[in-house]
């Protein structure tokens, strides 16, 4: 590869120390608003891949994906999904590959996690024919109980000191129930594991976990019972872990 220098001199740039304009990331705009036929596909389906991610959902349609940055190391980055930028129509067909993968799950109740997890959570509740779904929150309210709070940190928030609640007056309906957790997507696991803290306190039993995109697999040493098996978790599509390579960006290997 060739760089022009602050001088207008032109250089090979060492494929070891990335610059800020190497496989630059694109702004997310566009994304998101559809799904796509595979013979409909303007990118390819296989890597390396240059500034998104094809992913492949249950029917052989496309979503196409942003890539961005993994923080502090640019020698990798993730696909992602912000569910509350998405089309109306992308949310629902999720949602409903979503409700279809967890039916088997038998659960009673559906929670939903924030933020973004909440964008499915009722459309996935409906889809398996309940009424209703309870919330989980970052905000709390003046009547919520201490006790019925945990800490939680993300991949994409990885700051600490925020809490994920649960009103009081829900976590009744929880107690002894078949629970399946509903969120956006599974990466590192953090959150998810925060909110299986969560529902231990409320007494529920973890039917399965649902999500729209399942990210590598750093998640599944995590996402435990009491006893180490790992909880049932079905999702929309797959996403890998990506890492620099020639000509773009490639899966990480068994990542």
């Amino acid at each position: 590869m060739t760089v022009i220098d602050d001088q207008g001199s032109a250089s090979a740039a060492p494929f070891d120390t990335p610059r800020a304009t190497d496989t630059p990331f694109d702004a997310t705009t566009g994304y998101w608003q559809e799904i796509v036929a595979a013979e409909a596909l303007t990118l390819p389906a296989e890597p390396p891949y240059s500034r998104a991610y094809p992913a492949r959902l249950p029917d052989g349609r496309y979503l196409v994906l942003p890539l961005r940055g993994v923080p502090a190391d640019p020698q990798r980055c993730v696909a992602s999904l912000i569910a509350n930028h998405a089309s109306l129509d992308v949310v629902e067909t999720l949602a409903g590959f979503m409700a279809e993968r967890a039916r088997v799950f038998n659960a009673e109740v559906v929670v939903g996690l924030p933020t973004l997890g909440l964008a499915f959570a009722p459309l996935v509740a409906r889809g398996l024919g309940f009424t209703r779904y309870v919330p989980f929150g970052y905000s709390r309210k003046y009547w919520y109980d201490e006790s019925l709070a945990v800490p939680v940190r993300s991949l994409t928030t990885p700051d600490a000191g925020k809490l994920l609640y649960v009103d009081p007056n829900l976590a009744g309906a929880l107690r002894g129930r078949r629970v399946l957790v509903v969120d956006d997507a599974v990466s590192t696991g953090q959150t998810m594991a925060s909110a299986l803290t969560l529902l231990q306190r409320c007494q529920a039993q973890v039917a399965g976990i649902v999500v729209a995109m399942c990210q590598g697999d750093r998640w599944r040493t995590r996402l435990v019972d009491a006893h180490g098996a790992p909880i049932p978790l079905a999702c929309a599509f797959e996403s890998p872990r990506m890492q620099r390579v020639a000509g773009g960006w490639a899966p990480e290997a068994g990542i």
